[in-house]
């Protein structure tokens, strides 16, 4: 099964990373999650280490611009299929980087491909 790995996520109910999490699992498509803060959405644990991620389909991002730059590597070296860039993520130079290393950037928001079928 392909599996998903949310980039940025919270623990706030309010956050769209959350909801992109549940809506996910609603869809029953293998879930993953990095954020800074360690914990548990809907049986989902966020992990704050990047080292037990594998075997990743796509990598949604929920992190600005500025703060992805540090993740750049670290995401290439997972290999991806693809990396969904939110609204607020929008990033020409990692857009680059990715498709230099034949990893498909896809400037969408998850939910909105969730809720009409084009995930």
């Amino acid at each position: 099964m392909k599996t998903t790995l949310v980039f940025g996520a919270s623990l706030n109910p309010n956050r769209y990373s959350y909801l992109a999490i549940n809506k996910l699992l609603a869809k029953e498509i293998q879930t993953m999650a990095f954020g800074p803060k360690i914990g548990d959405v809907s049986g989902v644990q966020i992990n704050s280490s990047l080292e037990d991620f594998q075997n990743i389909h796509t990598i949604t991002l929920y992190l600005n611009e500025k703060r992805q730059k540090e993740y750049y590597e670290e995401i290439i070296q997972m290999k991806p299929k693809r990396v969904i860039f939110n609204p607020g993520t929008e990033n020409p130079e990692f857009y680059k980087i990715l498709s230099n290393n034949e990893i498909e950037v896809e400037v969408a928001c998850t939910l909105v491909l969730l809720a009409t079928d084009q995930y």
